[in-house]
């Protein structure tokens, strides 16, 4: 039954649901593509959600962001440019510019919408925002793509919400294959491909597949917690442009010049075990 005390997303394709005790609505609007409410919640901070979709909280994001980062940039030996596409909430920006060796990073989100409602009432995930290495742009993040030179990027990082709606076409081969073409040799893509236990079959296996049909030599997927999303546990992908990534920056990882909170290299190791049936759902 309903209840104005909780906001409740239900995922129907599963049976199941995800529910956050409410306070108060902050914020509700229509953007240009997509729906956006901000509500304050008991014990999870403010919680941001798009078209009925928990998109983040306070509590639980630095996981996300975190391994949508660090784990690419501790496996590529230098990675000064790098483009993520989408990440609106500039989560994934704030965690990107905490690696000195980074010298440009480009956000390319869709809707401006939700990054000045970030920057209101997220303003921890913006505090990179004005960093002078950093660049935010609001356009189709797939046209800027396409347009990019050739061999122009280092690493990718595609920070989308669901395959449906606006995000739906940065999950097919002709994306990936505009972003192996801006990748320089030894550049790498990450892409967030929901949940193991749910999507193993449905979506990760088909990133699996449209990354090497779009020329990636190698992928894999890395597993971690997330409260708030459907199953409580999410994954991305991780593919490299001429070989499969490996965490060569070992040493760095194991001791970064900057303090996380979930990311270390023992997790990056450990995200990369894949429990038997995740084995098999991506096995040729």
């Amino acid at each position: 039954m309903p209840d104005k005390d909780w906001f409740t997303e239900f995922y129907d394709a599963e049976g199941c649901a995800i529910g956050l005790r409410v306070r108060a609505l902050l914020h509700e609007e229509r953007s240009a593509y997509q729906h956006i409410a901000i509500w304050d919640t008991t014990h999870w901070g403010r919680l941001m959600v798009i078209d009925g979709c928990i998109m983040l909280t306070s509590r639980d994001n630095f996981v996300y962001h975190e391994m949508m980062s660090h784990p690419a940039l501790f496996s590529h030996p230098a990675p000064r440019r790098v483009a993520i596409i989408g990440g609106g909430d500039c989560g994934t920006l704030r965690e990107v510019l905490r690696h000195p060796e980074v010298e440009h990073c480009v956000q390319v989100e869709i809707d401006e919408r939700v990054t000045r409602l970030a920057e209101q009432y997220f303003p921890e995930l913006c505090e990179a925002n004005d960093d002078p290495r950093a660049e935010l742009r609001f356009e189709d993040g797939i046209r800027w793509m396409a347009a990019r030179p050739q061999a122009s990027l280092d690493v990718v990082i595609i920070d989308s919400t669901d395959p449906v709606g606006p995000a739906e076409g940065l999950f097919r081969r002709e994306f990936y294959a505009s972003c192996r073409r801006a990748l320089a040799p030894g550049g790498l893509l990450v892409q967030q491909t929901e949940s193991p236990l749910l999507h193993a079959d449905s979506i990760i296996r088909g990133v699996h597949d449209e990354l090497r049909a779009a020329g990636f030599a190698a992928a894999r997927t890395l597993h971690f917690p997330q409260p708030v999303y459907p199953s409580g546990w999410w994954s991305a992908t991780l593919a490299g442009r001429d070989a499969a990534p490996e965490l060569i920056r070992s040493e760095a990882a194991a001791r970064p010049p900057f303090a996380t909170r979930y990311y270390s290299l023992g997790v990056h190791q450990g995200a990369l075990a894949l429990p038997p049936f995740l084995q098999a759902a991506l096995s040729d």
